[in-house]
């Protein structure tokens, strides 16, 4: 990890100030070229913060601060201890439209644009559980509802009840309702973006497979998401990323209960190299990699740039991208 902590050093009190008064909400114009938005920063605990109150403060989930922060008690943070913001992002891989939610980093995308230029604003989510996993793939916005009503589905009545709390047939809008002030049905029968009564777990794998949102985000979102917007769904704990020339990398901790991406080990990074890297060859530093990939700590990370286009025949060509990844995989094989 000593490199990639040499760099955050390095790069974090340029940007600090930048990224710690961020409004939130805000809307990232997307540079052509890059697929890079925000910047990090850091914050000093107050003597009654929790990592929780903080990340509510700067537009991040529980998830979000704990990756980033290892080593700093959630709940106790101490006076004065210095806090990473992780709120730089890459854009995961996917369609730039509408809404894009990456389970895997505990985050949802709202592509729109400013002033005729394409722009996204990104939101800390809450997704379904090992049991109740929020669905992978391709949706749309069926229906918009303010101040909705919650008809608890059969299978949620009889886990509470095993647990003592029964729960009636329908909750009105209020205080006790979990859907909070605002929601958005999914095409996928019996799915929801939605508000929450209980802020405090936003960014944590805690749902019955909806989508849950800070009180604030949603009541921002709802207004600007139409009826029939795309919804797109994805698990990607390894993104790669382009900034001009410079190649970058985020990596996330598995999901509970994501046993592939258990299975695929450092071989998922390999893939989504070779597919960020398919039109354009890359010089990468694999020890970096292999540090980010270790370490995840969803930050995105230089790892290398651009091959240089030879001029001569006679001059060595770069290594394609392929037979990297190869050596690569032959290092660290499949697990």
């Amino acid at each position: 990890m000593n490199r990639i902590t040499a760099a955050l050093r390095h790069l974090v009190p340029v940007l600090a100030l930048a990224a710690a008064c961020t409004a939130r909400a805000e809307t990232f114009l997307i540079t052509p070229g890059s697929d890079l938005v925000g910047a990090l920063g850091t914050v000093r605990a107050a003597y009654e913060d929790t990592l929780t109150d903080i990340a509510r403060r700067t537009g991040l989930g529980y998830e979000d601060m704990l990756r980033a922060n290892p080593g700093v008690d959630p709940w106790l943070p101490g006076v004065d201890t210095e806090v990473l913001l992780p709120t730089q992002y890459l854009l995961p891989a996917g369609t730039r439209q509408g809404v894009l939610v990456n389970i895997a980093e505990y985050r949802m995308y709202w592509f729109t644009s400013v002033g005729g230029r394409p722009a996204v604003a990104t939101f800390p989510v809450s997704i379904g559980r090992m049991d109740w996993a929020t669905p992978i793939g391709m949706h749309r916005v069926l229906s918009k509802q303010a101040k909705p009503t919650w008809y608890p589905p059969d299978s949620i009545r009889a886990e509470h009840a095993a647990e003592g709390d029964i729960l009636p047939r329908a909750i009105p809008p209020g205080p006790k309702n979990p859907l909070g002030d605002y929601a958005l049905r999914l095409s996928q029968s019996g799915y929801l973006i939605h508000g929450t009564n209980k802020p405090v777990g936003i960014g944590m794998q805690v749902t019955h497979g909806c989508i849950r949102m800070y009180p604030e985000d949603i009541e921002w979102l709802f207004p600007q998401v139409p009826v029939g917007a795309a919804v797109q769904i994805v698990n990607q704990p390894v993104k790669f990323g382009w900034v001009g020339d410079e190649l970058y990398l985020e990596v996330h901790a598995r999901l509970e209960g994501d046993a592939i991406t258990e299975e695929q080990g450092m071989t998922a990074v390999m893939q989504s190299l070779v597919k960020a890297t398919d039109a354009r060859p890359a010089q990468v530093d694999w020890a970096v990699i292999e540090e980010a990939w270790r370490a995840k700590l969803g930050i995105p990370v230089r790892v290398g740039s651009a091959a240089p286009v030879t001029s001569t025949a006679a001059a060595p060509a770069a290594p394609p991208v392929a037979t990297l990844a190869q050596r690569a995989g032959d290092k660290y094989p499949r697990k």
